[in-house]
């Protein structure tokens, strides 16, 4: 697969003029309002490459289109998905090249589908988490992952990787105070107890924080990492704390290190440095890192954040994570929620931000990229423990999770910035 994915980069940084000619009849997959379904256009985008054949992204032109061969299977898919296309003849099909070329535009050609997992806890159900539900309701096939399966070096089967509400301190999201009693906490601390006894770790904060030097080592020989919620904050807090006992976690009845912060060594992380680690049982939050503190009493209000413009031809990275037909999008809580700009490793693209509050931001590591999302669920923005799933049905055009998608076809391409 990442030999493949590396061919279509070489192909990428030739421009679009260096791509062999498409048929003359396409179905233009328009991704701005018109759009009648925008989170199953990208499962049809998949299926059209899961049968062998070749999409191209059109950045920037009507929401971030997808060009697909058009034939009477595709046409009877997208009806069955809701999804709306547009037939193209060769001048329509000209007019738009033209455009795209002129314009802060560009055409990235997809031609493989990634290999996906969802690290997950057995047994989870399929709505908690927001990625789960976006690729059951697109119809993108996916398979679920957890520390057994990154400790015994499976990660390297896989071509894109998500994280959601993990807590990679091993602190059980400081929940225990609250829910001790809840049959689901006591559940999952059994769980992850038997992990660490069953790979010969002391405790779970020494289980999670090895999970996350695996998975950063995936990232960094290639691999693609999208993180959501506290998944974002506690993988770079266990990187950072392997010289310290900061993840010593209070279930497991050991205090931490009173000197920690002053120990943290940021030179292994993703996107964070120079945090302060919340190393008091009694507030519920895990660092400073995140801007809203959701669980404490200095939470911060919701507002929205705005996306940014890139330029396609010079940063089509960038850009296809961006694309969508909402520039301004309401903000929703998780864990964690939005990240400090002064908490950001020098380096790090901000995506979208509302004020000094950072949402959405991307880098790379090594070989490999990483993006991260603040927020639990973008169709539920007080999500509490024990609500309901999201029902998809009632927002098939989310701008929020659209950029949720983004990132799932993003490995489809991956090309290099140009320079001009």
């Amino acid at each position: 697969m990442r030999s493949v994915i590396r061919l279509i980069l070489v192909l990428a940084l030739a421009g679009t003029g260096g791509l062999p000619s498409l048929e003359a009849q396409q179905l233009l997959v328009p991704m701005d309002d018109v759009q009648s379904n925008h989170l199953r256009a990208y499962g049809l985008t998949y299926w059209t490459l899961e049968r062998g054949e070749t999409a191209e992204w059109l950045l920037n032109y009507r929401g971030g289109a997808f060009l697909l061969p058009d034939h009477d299977a595709a046409r009877r898919e997208a009806a069955l998905r809701g999804v709306s296309v547009e037939p193209l003849d060769e001048g329509r099909l000209a007019e738009i090249r033209t455009v795209v070329a002129e314009g802060n535009m560009d055409a990235i050609p997809l031609e493989t589908t990634p290999r996906i997992a969802i690290y997950t806890p057995p047994n989870t159900p399929p709505w908690a988490d927001a990625v789960t539900l976006a690729l059951r309701y697109a119809d993108i096939p996916y398979e679920t992952i957890w520390d057994e399966e990154v400790l015994t070096g499976q990660l390297g089967e896989y071509d894109w990787i998500h994280l959601h509400h993990e807590d990679f301190t091993g602190q059980y999201s400081k929940f225990l105070p609250a829910y001790s009693g809840a049959a689901w906490l006591q559940e999952e601390v059994i769980r992850n107890e038997e992990m660490a006894e069953r790979f010969g770790f002391d405790d779970v904060p020494t289980l999670k924080r090895a999970v996350a030097e695996e998975i950063r080592s995936y990232v960094e020989s290639g691999g693609f990492l999208f993180a959501m919620c506290s998944a974002t904050e506690t993988l770079d807090l266990a990187l950072a704390s392997h010289r310290t006992d900061i993840t010593a976690s209070f279930a497991n009845g050991r205090p931490p290190d009173p000197d920690a912060n002053a120990r943290m060594d940021w030179s292994r992380t993703f996107a964070f440095t120079g945090a302060e680690v919340q190393i008091s049982g009694s507030v519920n939050a895990f660092s400073d890192i995140d801007v809203h503190q959701v669980n404490t009493f200095w939470r911060e209000s919701l507002g929205a954040f705005t996306l940014f413009e890139f330029s396609a031809k010079v940063d089509p990275i960038p850009t296809m994570l961006v694309q969508n037909h909402e520039e301004v999008i309401f903000d929703f809580y998780g864990l964690t929620t939005s990240f400090r700009e002064n908490r950001l490793k020098p380096g790090v693209t901000v995506l979208a931000r509302e004020g000094n509050r950072a949402k959405y931001i991307h880098g790379t590591l090594g070989q490999g990229m990483w993006t991260f999302f603040g927020g639990h669920d973008p169709e539920d923005p007080e999500h509490r423990i024990g609500d309901g799933p999201t029902n998809l049905d009632l927002h098939p055009d989310s701008p929020g999770y659209r950029l949720i998608l983004n990132n799932v076809l993003f490995p489809s391409a991956r090309p290099e910035p140009r320079t001009t």
